[in-house]
């Protein structure tokens, strides 16, 4: 009886240690926002359009996972048996193969929801450069997990059951090197990048020296050989630490809103989320990777360990994902409450909101689950609820019709 509940309880485990570090990792000076309906601010005509988009997508993306799991599920029950004179070798090969194979089985819904996004204007890239992308991609993932096979194999044979101990250490390692190197090395591999000049370059220089924050390099990247869609972010650490705009947020979008976006990550800079982000990989990994162990245990028929590998990967990774978004959405909120500090000026934040959704045909409110789930960011009409509260504060009283 004991023994059977191992699992389930090293998985419950992994889960609430996840959710404690989110508790204990998350913004502690919130602002409530003000209930805002998405009416308001959205046209009933775009809502529909919106959530029509929406829907499509979610399921497609459903569809996917169904796919993928439904693959290293036959894998696990049929998987690759030796005698294998290199196993090592062989495990790499096992993991590289999966790799491809998931992205191939997944194709046809990946080129369906890629039409959806093209037909509503947010994919401006021919099919022959997505080609070119999705090879480049799926090569450079195929070696990376091809890798992890085989260390993985060589754990196993090396530490036994204890082999996720060491793998532990891999994630986290994993996690520093590719967060340090991916600004530098992987991401010019699909981008250009140009160092920012000129007056904005001097007025985000401005902003972050009243931020007090190191900003790093400034970037604008071009986004716009693929997709109409506007946004920025802050990767790398250390001296690959830098700001990446979208050219189509410099293209689209008035000086007051790009300054609002800087500032808004100008704040994950002044609050070390990156930094913080990789604690926070230190924290779940140990126990997420020792339930993906136990899991693999129960699922493997013999032969190669790489497939009951990947599929408790699968299943326990979307699980630990789903509570950590949790962080993500207040990380992004605080960096938002940022801005309107070091701009004070919360119409612009919402007007970006309001051209920024609608541009990305995102869905302003979507339903609870699926933010709960899902969402990385706060809805729309929460950053907008936000900045109507920080106006409140601004403005010392409640605002009519807010």
């Amino acid at each position: 009886m004991l023994k059977r509940l191992r699992l389930p309880v090293t998985v419950v485990a992994a889960l609430a240690v996840a959710e404690a570090a989110v508790f204990l990792m998350r913004p502690r000076d919130t602002l409530e926002p003000v209930d805002v309906a998405a009416q308001t601010y959205f046209s009933p005509a775009y809502i529909e359009r919106a959530e029509h988009f929406r829907n499509g997508q979610l399921l497609l993306y459903g569809a996917s996972l169904v796919i993928e799991i439904g693959l290293l599920v036959w894998v696990v029950r049929h998987p690759p048996r030796g005698p294998f004179r290199r196993p090592v070798l062989a495990g790499a090969a096992v993991a590289a193969g999966l790799s491809v194979a998931v992205t191939l089985v997944t194709l046809p819904v990946s080129l369906i929801a890629r039409q959806r996004a093209k037909d509503v204007g947010l994919v401006t890239q021919n099919w022959v450069g997505y080609a070119g992308d999705l090879v480049k991609g799926t090569a450079i993932q195929a070696v990376i997990v091809g890798i992890g096979g085989a260390l993985l194999v060589f754990g196993i044979r090396r530490f036994g059951r204890r082999w996720w101990i060491p793998a532990t250490v891999l994630v986290i390692a994993f996690g520093v090197i590719s967060t340090y190197a991916t600004p530098i090395v992987i991401d010019p591999l699909f981008n250009r990048f140009t160092r920012l000049g000129g007056p904005l370059r001097a007025e985000i220089l401005q902003l972050a020296d009243k931020a007090d924050v190191r900003v790093g390099q400034v970037y604008e990247m071009d986004a716009s050989r693929r997709t109409t869609a506007a946004n920025a972010y802050v990767n790398g650490i250390g001296s690959s630490k830098r700001v990446v705009i979208y050219d189509t947020l410099l293209k689209d979008f008035p000086p007051r809103a790009v300054r609002g976006v800087v500032a808004h990550e100008l704040g994950h800079v002044h609050y070390h989320d990156v930094p913080h982000g990789l604690l926070y990989l230190v924290i779940v990994a140990p126990f997420g990777m020792l339930a993906v162990a136990r899991l693999a245990e129960r699922l493997d028929r013999g032969g190669s360990p790489v497939p009951a590998v990947a599929l408790s990967i699968a299943l326990i990774v979307p699980a630990m994902t789903m509570i950590s978004n949790q962080l993500s959405r207040g990380v992004e909120a605080r960096a938002d409450r940022f801005s309107m500090q070091l701009t004070h000026d919360p119409d612009g934040l919402i007007e970006f909101q309001r051209k920024i959704t609608q541009q990305n045909v995102g869905d302003p409110d979507p339903p609870g689950w699926v933010s709960f789930l899902l969402g990385t960011h706060p809805t729309a009409v929460q950053r907008i609820g936000q900045a109507l509260a920080f106006k409140d504060r601004l403005e010392g009283g409640p605002q009519e019709g807010s």
